[in-house]
């Protein structure tokens, strides 16, 4: 006799699919980044974070773009860490542009290291967070961690490393060429900016944008965009966020 609940309908299919996406959605959102040192672990606040860890995990080179407060940043560095404590990797080692706005670091006060102090801090508040000062000024101090200006990886081959590049909206061309291909074996690279918020002058390409745009299709490889509903900070934020883009698009439309 025939068995009219094997029958496969529309709605059947549907409710397959539906099945099959809430549960791959619920082990996304249940993803960890476990800190052996601080006996703790990190779970995923939203999707698409998930699918950014998930990434960094299955690939050599992660390009992560969105609006700041999306985890871009944390994240990768709380994965460098853990990373590290595994011993996957040597060293953990963070860059940023420095890009003057305005006021030129040779007339700031201060040596070198004090100059581009502020431009590192948002990198170092990453780092404050997941580990202690005590072992932040260790691990410095063996060349298991460093914070550097973008300008200090030229000339040098970073392998076993987990790199991340942070505000890469701010490189130009050649800046996001020459990170690029400091990449050494067995080595990652993290790679995040916010595409909207360059400080770049107004002729200068972004070497995120760019990289974007002539990178698809290479195998390795990852792209990960963060949208307004993944900003983890006060409930505000997103729609202050949203606001400006929509004041933006309606200057554009008059211009």
């Amino acid at each position: 006799m025939y068995n009219s609940s094997a029958e496969i309908t529309y709605q059947k299919v549907i409710s397959i699919a539906d099945n099959v996406s809430n549960d791959k959605e619920n082990k996304l959102i249940s993803m960890r980044i476990k800190l052996p040192y601080l006996g703790r672990s990190i779970q995923m606040k939203t999707i698409s974070q998930g699918e950014y860890l998930y990434k960094m995990q299955n690939s050599d080179i992660i390009f992560s773009t969105g609006a700041a407060g999306t985890g871009k940043t944390f994240l990768s560095v709380a994965y460098a860490i853990n990373l590290l404590s595994e011993g996957r990797v040597e060293r953990i080692i963070i860059t940023r542009p420095v890009v003057e706005a305005g006021e030129s670091l040779g007339y700031l006060p201060g040596d070198f290291k004090e100059k581009i102090s502020p431009y590192m801090r948002p990198v170092y508040d990453a780092l404050y967070s997941l580990l202690s000062s005590d072992m932040i000024l260790r691990y410095t101090e063996e060349g298991k961690i460093e914070v550097a200006p973008l300008a200090y990886m030229r000339g040098r081959t970073l392998s076993r490393s987990f790199i991340i590049l942070d505000e890469a909206q701010n490189t130009t061309v050649s800046q996001m060429k020459m990170f690029l291909s400091r990449i050494g074996e067995k080595s990652k690279a993290v790679i995040t900016g916010d595409v909207s918020q360059s400080d770049l002058p107004k002729n200068t390409k972004s070497g995120l944008e760019h990289a974007l745009k002539i990178l698809k299709g290479i195998n390795g490889i990852s792209f990960h965009h963060f949208e307004k509903k993944d900003v983890i900070r006060h409930h505000l934020v997103s729609e202050i966020l949203e606001a400006y883009e929509n004041a933006d698009k309606e200057n554009t439309f008059e211009g």
